[in-house]
């Protein structure tokens, strides 16, 4: 079976890191395992054209020009791809089409709209959800059927961290951590900082989308105890060191309905980290339950500060949930299983009858 392998990002670079051990391969969605499941890959060839439009003609020009016969495409992204979905809706285009579907589906105020969605998902027939949240409230939009539906376990690359852990040894893990830099509620992070004098190190963007952080920054009172850090571009493979030697790692988002934040959960898992998060409902690990960290509600500046005080006091219990963090990416939020699931449904779409 061969499969054509699209993302938004450049897969050959991320790929050849990947191979020589410099970059954690979970970010090609389980795409660098799927070889052991007997599922061959082309790769996209990826341009940067900074306009949707073009990027969709530029991808149907690649595929459909594919000299390999493929039986599915395989993409970690509906963006880039929106021309040979609609092909195969029309029935035009033969091979299946899976993807990951990073937000929940939608319904539109406008009929036209709405009616051009159902025809554009009809096209699609199998997609990935990070989380049941995501399934179910995708689901009463009626523009999906839930044959098309999977929730997927999206998870780190291990080998990777724990390549990089035995490396890197450390003698004791200290101080607080937060990398993420989409929709990060800084405001309430720092103010919850402030009053606890916990030392924090934060790594972010100057800006990202329509945030200006740097901004945000200069407007805010910041005690000593919080070092900013401003960094540039995607530097998940530099960053994970820091992280490694941190106590807990810290997710304070603004209120979305997408799985904001879960790239850094996924992190602290593998690296055995605590993590206090903002209680996201699409995020798909329930830290309470799971014991591998604490929830906050949105904007919550007491919850902050209550949390960020009970890992500081507590030193064994949050390295315990570091613990049972670690065993939860092992049974579940690996690149490994990962690669089993997408692996096991490209070839139920393929091999299976219809949808």
């Amino acid at each position: 079976m061969k499969i054509y392998f699209y993302h938004t990002e450049d897969v050959q670079y991320i790929y050849g890191r990947w191979r020589r051990g410099a970059f954690p391969g979970h970010f090609l969605y389980g795409a660098t395992h799927l070889a052991d499941h007997g599922i061959e890959m082309v790769m996209h060839r990826h341009r940067d054209y900074h306009s949707r439009w073009r990027t969709a003609l530029y991808t149907a020009w690649r595929i459909l020009t594919c000299p390999e016969r493929i039986d599915a495409v395989y993409a970690t992204h509906y963006k880039g791809i929106e021309l040979i979905i609609f092909l195969r809706a029309l029935g035009l285009f033969r091979p299946k089409i899976v993807i990951w579907h990073h937000q929940p589906v939608i319904k539109s105020d406008k009929l036209w709209r709405d009616r051009l969605g159902r025809l554009f998902y009809k096209g699609i027939d199998r997609m990935f959800f990070f989380s049941q949240k995501l399934y179910d409230d995708s689901l009463k939009t009626g523009k999906v059927a839930p044959c098309q539906m999977r929730v997927g376990h999206w998870g780190a690359d291990l080998d990777f961290y724990d390549r990089m852990m035995e490396a890197n040894p450390v003698a004791a893990r200290g101080g607080f951590i937060s990398t993420g830099r989409e929709r990060r509620d800084f405001r309430t992070l720092v103010e919850a900082f402030n009053a606890t004098g916990e030392q924090i190190d934060i790594y972010l963007n100057e800006t990202n989308c329509e945030l200006d952080y740097a901004a945000l920054f200069r407007q805010m009172e910041v005690g000593g105890n919080v070092r900013l850090h401003y960094v540039s571009g995607y530097q998940q493979d530099k960053l994970c060191l820091p992280v490694h030697r941190a106590a807990c790692v810290v997710i304070c988002c603004m209120e979305t309905k997408y799985t904001v934040g879960l790239t850094t959960v996924v992190e602290a898992l593998a690296l055995g980290l605590p993590v206090i998060c903002s209680r996201n409902p699409q995020i798909p690990v329930d830290f309470d339950k799971e014991g591998c960290g604490i929830s906050v509600p949105y904007y919550d500046t007491g919850g902050w500060v209550r949390a960020i005080r009970y890992m500081a006091e507590h030193p064994e219990e949050a390295a315990a949930m570091g613990r049972r963090g670690r065993l939860l990416a092992e049974r579940l939020y690996n690149d490994r299983n990962c690669a089993a699931e997408v692996a096991g449904t490209i070839k139920e779409c393929v091999n299976g009858s219809g949808r």
